[in-house]
């Protein structure tokens, strides 16, 4: 089996900062691309960042400049620092993963439970 479990996520103030993390544990031979995204209430859930395996990044034109994500191979696990945070920022984070369980085994996608930020003064 294979889990993300989310942690970070809270109540801040505008211009507030959170970090959310994402460790994946379980059965894992190989990540590929690891994600952060996000669902608003009403809303679509939508691409927030994104990293690959060698370090390169994807952000959503609504974040960039104020939130970095990175990750740490050797503890499977991703980072999104947000700064400057906004009350549209709002919403249920999930993380996701592409993670290969046997070396030549299929890729599946897989999801954490999903963590609260709520920005709000």
């Amino acid at each position: 089996q294979v889990q993300l479990v989310e942690s970070g996520g809270g109540l801040v103030q505008p211009g507030g900062s959170l970090r959310l993390s994402c460790a994946a544990s379980g059965s894992i031979f190989s990540i590929s691309g690891m994600g952060w995204y996000r669902q608003a209430p009403g809303k679509q859930r939508e691409l927030v960042a994104a990293i690959t395996s060698g370090g390169s990044t994807n952000y959503a034109d609504s974040v960039k400049g104020r939130f970095t994500i990175s990750r740490d191979n050797a503890k499977n696990t991703v980072y999104l620092q947000m700064n400057s945070l906004k009350p549209e920022d709002t919403a249920v984070y999930y993380c996701n993963a592409d993670i290969r369980r046997r070396r030549w085994g299929p890729e599946t996608d897989y999801w954490g439970q999903g963590t609260q930020v709520t920005v709000s003064s």
